[in-house]
């Protein structure tokens, strides 16, 4: 999740050369092999093999790592699998604690280590655990919602997930410093390190090699997943694992990610793409209120958003024929008020429309999913606050659920608060230095053209305000060919900046990503060759 595009991205902060380098240590009590019993336990229940518990630096030190085995029965298949729940402890080069980061790990049983996949799981924010991808989307259990929309006091019971991508790849789901249980050890400079964008690119590559060393799988082909802000940490890490630590991803899967924060600024005086590459969003918000959404649908919008709809944005405000053509046009598209649009010149923004789109109703619509709507709380004010119908929304249930699922079901039992989105994370971020905001297409330029095996998967919801997918796709065109076969893919899903909590979403979402394996896989097979 994220609440990226609602954060200024002025920081004057520029990261200092003289950042010590960050290393991984096991926590305390690691070198103690897990001896897991061969017994076979019922669907769903641990079976526990904890090493014991090290003496703590202070009250609230996170325990060691949990072992624990399983057996889901699923549609045509058992999974029997293990499940690693911990942290490892990232230092600086004299040795001091710098920050725990926890994770949890699911590798299949009946898999060889060498050949079997493993996949890096991060979602957004920044601020925001992993617990989204984790119990939504590709983990073994899923918490259920109901369409689009869960309730904060929906039961936060899990079921088996049909989609989990471990019959294909084992997982490791990551909690980057300030999340779930995960922090900073060492301090506000630490601190500030690590809330940063190449700090937390630094933080992260390292655990990802020092978790491939202490479990002997350098040799097994590495894959990366992350939501929106974790989208954008995709490229940046997969260039710094190849560049700094020797390690190459064999695909990306980006979802609802951003390329470039300046897109999605909205109202940003003299950037009139931001609303061109928000308007096919709109069409489909419309389209979807009376049937299924598709590319081939929304063709007419796509083209006026990129063609005419930009030139008349550009001849600016002075323009008043541009500006009728427009206002005209955005409403026809949009479904929203004509007297709306024309006294906003054409340019609607990401909230007027969560207000506007069901005035008539009442209703304030999610920014991240314009199918899901509640009661506006201030109905008849000029102006409303109200909490995100999704993002806000699911915030009790799916906290609970990953509380309770690493205490019983993992038997990873840690004190003090879970984050699953933390706001100080958010708020502290550092963007780095410079007028622009931070982007990520050059890396995934020189990443892409380093590996000529690499494959990426894009994917959007046709509804998300947030991270608009035509945002995207107008980006990505901007891509060289970086070779004779495309290695970029783009797939739009029914659904928001979580298409995933819809059941067709996300089987359409794990049949492209098995064929994005399969792909990279093939490749690595015939470079061998």
């Amino acid at each position: 999740m994220t609440r990226a595009t609602r954060l200024p991205l002025h920081a004057a902060f520029v990261l200092s050369l003289a950042m010590p380098v960050l290393s991984l240590a096991m926590p305390l009590g690691a070198a103690a092999q897990e001896q897991a019993g061969s017994r076979e336990q019922p669907q769903g229940q641990p079976q526990e093999a904890r090493r014991s518990r090290p003496e703590a630096r202070d009250n609230q030190a996170l325990p060691p790592e949990s072992v624990t085995r399983h057996t889901l029965q699923l549609p045509g298949r058992t999974l029997s699998f293990t499940a690693a729940a911990g942290h490892l402890t990232l230092t600086d080069q004299q040795g001091a604690p710098q920050a725990e980061i926890g994770f949890v790990a699911y590798t299949r049983d009946d898999a060889d280590p060498a050949t079997r996949p493993v996949t890096f799981a991060v979602n957004g924010g920044p601020g925001a655990s992993s617990a989204y991808l984790h119990l939504l989307a590709v983990g073994p259990w899923l918490l259920p919602t109901d369409g689009p929309a869960i309730s904060p006091s929906a039961s936060p019971a899990l079921v088996p997930n049909a989609e989990t991508w471990l019959d294909f790849t084992d997982l490791v789901f990551v909690d980057p410093p300030g999340t779930g249980y995960s922090r900073v050890v060492g301090g506000d400079p630490v601190r500030e390190r690590f809330y940063s964008v190449a700090g937390d690119i630094d933080g992260l590559a390292a655990f990802v090699m020092r978790w491939l060393k202490e479990k002997n799988r350098l040799v097994s082909p590495k894959f990366f997943v992350g939501e929106s802000y974790g989208g954008f940490r995709g490229p940046l890490l997969a260039q710094k694992l190849q560049n700094d630590q020797g390690v190459g991803f064999s695909g990306l899967v980006l979802v609802s990610p951003v390329f470039d924060f300046d897109w999605l600024e909205q109202g940003t005086a003299g950037a009139p793409w931001t609303y061109s590459a928000l308007l096919p969003s709109l069409a489909a918000a419309k389209l979807s209120r009376t049937g299924p959404v598709s590319r081939e649908a929304l063709r007419d919008a796509e083209a006026y958003a990129s063609g005419d709809y930009l030139v008349d944005l550009m001849r600016g405000l002075q323009d008043r024929a541009a500006v009728d053509r427009i206002s005209r046009r955005v409403a026809e598209l949009s479904g929203l008020d004509p007297e709306l649009t024309r006294r906003l010149a054409g340019r609607v923004d990401m909230r007027t429309v969560q207000r506007e789109l069901r005035r008539g109703s009442s209703e304030v619509v999610s920014a991240y999913d314009t199918n899901v709507a509640i009661a506006d709380p201030n109905p008849a004010s000029q102006s409303s606050r109200f909490d995100d119908p999704v993002l806000d929304a699911m915030t009790a249930p799916l906290s609970s659920a990953i509380i309770h699922h690493l205490t019983d079901t993992l038997n990873y039992r840690a004190d003090g608060r879970y984050n699953l989105l933390n706001g100080s994370v958010n708020g502290a971020w550092r963007w780095g230095g410079g007028r622009s905001g931070p982007e990520n297409l050059d890396e995934l330029r020189q990443a892409l053209s380093l590996d000529g095996k690499m494959r990426v998967l894009v994917t959007h919801g046709f509804t998300d305000l947030v991270t608009p997918y035509y945002a995207s796709q107008l980006l990505l065109n901007q891509l060289p060919e970086l070779g004779p076969q495309p290695r970029v893919t783009l797939s739009v899903y029914e659904g928001g900046h979580m298409f995933y909590s819809r059941q067709a979403s996300r089987q359409a979402f794990k049949a492209d990503v098995q064929r994005l394996f399969d792909e990279a896989l093939q490749a690595r097979a015939d470079n061998r060759d």
